[in-house]
């Protein structure tokens, strides 16, 4: 009977051990679970001041990610990007107080008609575009006197911020003999505005007398001319 008490025991505290490896693995786990929590806790936390306007502050790493990613989905295509898009964005027209107009003669001996060249300079520190025809009238003794357009074709062009673009302005020869009609001036208005220069005509210094049945004077399209002709 002693034997048989003894082995007793013996489980019983065998028993006895194993419930209590068994309580402090529960507790282990018990004690590990709160650590888990507080990640989580700590990542929610992060996500929700990365969707706030101050939590940048309050969390770095969800700023620099929230930074990179804007880098790379608006400043990688961002620079280059945004150099295409101002590049290729509408550029606007031409303005006349933006532009150096000036006026020289272009006339080449043997020529049956004499040729001023009308220059137009971009000095606006930007780029512009500028198309069609010029309003062209000539200042005379006998009252203004507008050009007639040549009918050829105009084309759009950008002119580049201190380059220039060229047209010319046709007309005939006083051959008459007679005093014909004296020019006084070169007025110009670039296309599609409203304001004019007046210019020093710098051709011939009359004009034939017409019987007004048109105009003696023609002028092209800007972009017609090339450079001083």
């Amino acid at each position: 009977m002693r034997v048989h008490k003894l082995t007793f025991a013996a489980l019983a505290v065998a028993a006895g051990l194993s419930l209590t490896a068994c309580q402090n693995d529960d507790a282990d786990t018990g004690r590990s679970a709160p650590s888990s929590g507080a990640t989580a806790s700590s990542s929610g936390g992060g996500s929700d001041s990365g969707s706030s306007d101050q939590g940048g502050a309050k969390d770095s790493a969800g700023t620099s990610s929230a930074t990179n990613s804007g880098a790379t989905s608006s400043g990688g295509t961002g620079t280059a990007a945004g150099t295409g898009s101002h590049a290729n964005a509408k550029v606007g027209k031409c303005r006349t107080d933006e532009l150096e107009i000036t006026a020289k003669d272009n006339t080449i001996d043997g020529d049956p008609d004499g040729t001023v060249v009308v220059e137009l300079t971009n000095h606006s520190g930007r780029d512009c575009t500028i198309s069609g025809y010029a309003g062209v009238d000539l200042k005379t003794n006998a009252g203004s006197l507008s050009a007639r357009r040549t009918g050829q074709q105009a084309t759009s062009a950008v002119l580049k911020n201190g380059k220039s673009t060229y047209f010319p302005v046709n007309y005939p020869f006083n051959k008459s003999g007679g005093s014909g009609v004296r020019v006084t001036g070169l007025v110009v208005t670039p296309p599609d505005e409203t304001k004019s220069v007046t210019l020093t005509w710098p051709g011939a210094a009359t004009l034939p007398v017409t019987d007004g049945s048109g105009s003696p004077v023609k002028v092209g399209p800007v972009g017609s001319a090339g450079q001083g002709g």
